[in-house]
């Protein structure tokens, strides 16, 4: 997988410090009668790298959707700094919840990034297929950018929709267990870029649910049951009492020092 930059696969740039803050005060969302995050404050701070882990039905996806703007707020708030949510926010969603069947290609996938500049016939404008074509380069896709979406295998699938993040561009990039159900050489090659956008100055939000992994690579976890278990550097958050109090029975087995991938040269 080559190294991604900005300039190449999405324009160029500058981060300010001050974009993509993400305050949440006393955040309560909910579907019809069920509460799924409650009274959740806290600072997502301008370039931070954060997990965020809690059992099934903890409410991780909730609050990346509420974040997002997919959800409203039952009460509390979201204030995000310097950024325009439409504009400056990318998600990534589940993979199940995709539909790999709906007829388009990968180059086309990938350009929906951006689809406030693709025409009415979905077709990607000609200053737009660059920007797509070097961000399927940038995740090992670009012989594939012809092939019908669905062709794709899991892994490969999972590479289109981090290109599809890099079209963004955006500031803030929230990322739901993008690491599911795929390979360990995949999961590098992706754990590279979400490193790098870090390294960009972007703020990453990651719902993640393999313990070792975020103990290796964030340096800031939200362990989430429904409400904020513990938030802060990792290796205070995820100790085996407070785990036992998110409803997680299997605590690390310490944290040790933690791991850097090596960037490609």
């Amino acid at each position: 997988m080559s190294e991604p930059s900005n300039r190449d696969a999405a324009g160029s740039r500058l981060r300010d410090v001050r974009r993509g803050c993400v305050t949440l005060r006393e955040l309560t969302v909910g579907y019809r009668e069920r509460v799924a995050v409650e009274a959740v404050s806290g600072v997502f701070a301008a370039g931070s790298l954060t997990a965020i882990v809690g059992a099934n039905g903890a409410g991780k996806t909730t609050l990346l959707h509420a974040i997002a703007g997919l959800v409203a707020p039952r009460r509390g708030s979201i204030e995000i700094a310097g950024a325009e949510v439409s504009a400056d926010l990318a998600y990534l969603p589940q993979s199940d919840s995709i539909d790999r069947d709906f007829p388009i290609s990968v180059l086309e996938f990938v350009a929906l990034g951006r689809w406030a500049r693709i025409g009415a016939l979905g077709r990607v404008s000609p200053e737009l297929r660059p920007c797509a074509m070097n961000a399927l380069r940038a995740v090992g896709l670009d012989e594939l950018a012809g092939r019908m979406l669905g062709e794709l295998s899991v892994g490969q699938f999972r590479r289109a929709l981090f290109a599809r993040v890099i079209v963004q561009d955006a500031a803030i990039v929230l990322l739901d267990e993008p690491f599911a159900g795929i390979d360990a050489a995949t999961s590098a090659d992706l754990l590279r870029l979400v490193q790098r956008w870090h390294d960009e100055g972007r703020t990453v939000m990651v719902a993640l649910h393999d313990l070792e992994q975020v103990l290796a690579i964030f340096p800031e976890t939200l362990l989430l049951a429904r409400k904020a278990i513990a938030w802060g550097e990792t290796a205070t958050t995820l100790t085996p009492e407070k785990l036992v109090e998110a409803g997680l029975s299997a605590p690390p087995r310490g944290p040790g020092p933690r791991l850097r991938l090596a960037m490609p040269s």
